[in-house]
């Protein structure tokens, strides 16, 4: 029999669709509970299990209890074997340290953990390199490379590597500044690496920052969207860098790292959460600018989930507009864009091939895919 360790941070992820970037610390956690936030890692995490159902005969799950792995477990048929003690409903990063400490001293072969980056951290500190892990993406912002490009993809490589059909390399654990980002900051130091099953196409890459030699460019990209604003519609700004010198020129004040919204070139909201975002929308049509993670290429699943499967379907797939520098797509080395809504069926609608804009009036096709 294999040994899976199975831990889910019950939190990650809350923050969001509210707009709060983050759920680490416990005043930001109940802030994003009265703000209407429910928890995305356990759907997440059984959305993995399922793909190693037809391993139960010779797989054993050895996991925390409750929501930290053990409901998910039984929720896709596993019968789990359950150590230590945690008290429902508070779970702590040391819970994640602990259950990864004796996940270590049981042997199991890999441990399958859903969270963010802070949970990727939590995970480092217990276990080091002394055990391959593998992640299941569940934050808001994840700039670290250990976890898989879905939570499908997670499941998939997890048997790959217990069937010993994938090798092991060392990946990126990236810690990020909470505070920092929330005041649009990006702050960022590599903590560590982990050993993670690989095969290229089933694991995200770390993210990367635009590059100086791209300002040009994206002031082309800024002009363009702008001469072509139409005042009928609202247009909701993605966050990052290369969507910046839209807002920048249009002399507003703009949320670097949060969704904000524009109609006849003025402000009408700043930092939106997904249910502020569904209200704007209400009888208007609106465009969606959006651009893709660097090094990750992910549109939509990563930083933006206020951009939620509700409002994609409402704005509508011909009104997403991607704009990057050539550059930032040279530096994906052929591999497509990446959507992971957590709604399979609205990541297939995105999927196929789209136009980008990539200076004033230049466009690039590229392919895009859940």
């Amino acid at each position: 029999m294999k040994q899976l360790g199975l831990i889910v941070n019950p939190i990650a992820g809350m923050g969001g669709r509210v707009a709060l970037k983050g759920t680490d610390g416990r005043e930001v956690l109940a802030r994003a509970r009265r703000m209407g936030a429910v928890p995305e890692s356990p759907r997440r995490a059984v959305e993995a299990l399922q793909r190693l159902v037809r391993l139960r005969a010779e797989l054993e799950i050895v996991t925390y209890p409750h929501e930290m792995g053990e409901e998910e477990a039984r929720r896709s048929g596993f019968d789990p074997k359950v150590i230590g003690c945690i008290r429902r409903g508070e779970t702590t990063a040391e819970d994640t340290r602990r259950a990864a400490r004796e996940m270590l001293m049981l042997g199991v072969d890999l441990i399958l953990f859903a969270g963010g980056d802070g949970t990727a951290r939590d995970i480092y500190d217990a276990v080091g390199d002394r055990v391959t892990v593998l992640g299941i993406p569940a934050g808001v912002k994840i700039h670290s490379a250990v976890y898989a490009r879905n939570p499908g993809l997670a499941g998939d490589l997890a048997a790959l590597y217990l069937q010993g059909k994938a090798a092991v390399r060392e990946a990126e654990v990236m810690d990020i500044d909470e505070d920092a980002f929330r005041e649009g900051r990006v702050t960022a130091r590599l903590y560590g690496y982990l050993k993670i099953p690989y095969r290229r196409q089933y694991v995200q890459g770390l993210k990367a920052g635009s590059s100086p030699s791209e300002q040009a460019a994206l002031q082309a990209i800024a002009r363009a969207v702008i001469d072509g604003m139409e005042d009928d519609f609202l247009y909701i700004i993605g966050p990052g860098t290369s969507t910046r010198p839209i807002m920048e020129m249009l002399g507003l004040q703009y949320t670097l790292l949060g969704v904000d919204a524009v109609h006849r070139r003025q402000l009408v909201g700043k930092d939106l959460t997904e249910r502020q975002l569904l209200r704007l929308l209400e009888g208007r049509r609106a465009k969606i600018i959006i651009t893709p993670i660097g090094g990750q290429g992910y549109l939509f699943g990563r930083g933006n989930q206020q951009l939620s499967p509700k409002v994609i379907r409402q704005v509508g797939r011909e009104n997403i507009m991607v704009i990057a520098t050539k550059e930032k797509i040279n530096s994906l080395r052929g591999q497509p864009f990446l959507v992971d809504t957590g709604d399979h069926e609205v990541d297939r609608m995105l999927s196929g091939y789209v136009r980008v804009l990539t200076g004033y009036d230049q466009w690039v096709v590229y392919r895009v895919t859940g």
